[in-house]
């Protein structure tokens, strides 16, 4: 007898189990084509010398370690299946939105964020009203959106 979620099975049931979440699991295989941190310099570059030239008076070292820990909290992906936006690092916070559910990208740039190559990426699904997953400062913003339109497409 075997034991699996408290229950006793014998070995036939257990590799039936097996078989199930191994059949499930290729199912669901996804790629992961991108996952990346918030960029702090080329996101906020004149914030970021500000909170540099504030390391000088000691103050600077408490701000600029929370904003680090806030940026290496937040992680962007995107896989064939689906969009994930993980915040917090003692904390999280797990926003997902499925390719076959996006009904709008968004991407906004200011002049820095362009001449740094970095961004705000906006997606919204058909279940909600409002943007569903929003972060700003992520590198390659564009790739992010073709990458999405491409497998939202595909699912179609």
């Amino acid at each position: 007898m075997h034991h699996v979620f408290g229950f006793a099975l014998r070995r036939k049931s257990c590799v039936k189990i097996a078989l199930l979440f191994f059949r499930v699991n290729k199912i669901l295989k996804e790629e992961i084509f991108y996952e990346q941190h918030p960029s702090m310099f080329r996101n906020r570059p004149v914030e970021f010398c500000i909170t540099c030239l504030l390391c000088v008076v000691l103050v600077g070292f408490v701000v600029f370690f929370i904003w680090w820990v806030k940026c290496k909290g937040t992680t962007l992906t995107v896989s064939s299946e689906r969009t994930r936006l993980r915040r917090g690092i003692l904390s999280k916070s797990i926003t997902e939105v499925w390719h076959q559910d996006v009904r709008n990208v968004q991407l906004k740039q200011t002049l820095f964020q362009r001449l740094f190559g970095v961004g705000m990426i906006g997606i919204s699904s058909a279940g909600q009203s409002g943007v569903e997953i929003s972060v700003s400062g992520i590198p390659d913003p564009e790739v992010i959106k073709s990458l999405i339109d491409t497998y939202r497409m595909r699912r179609a």
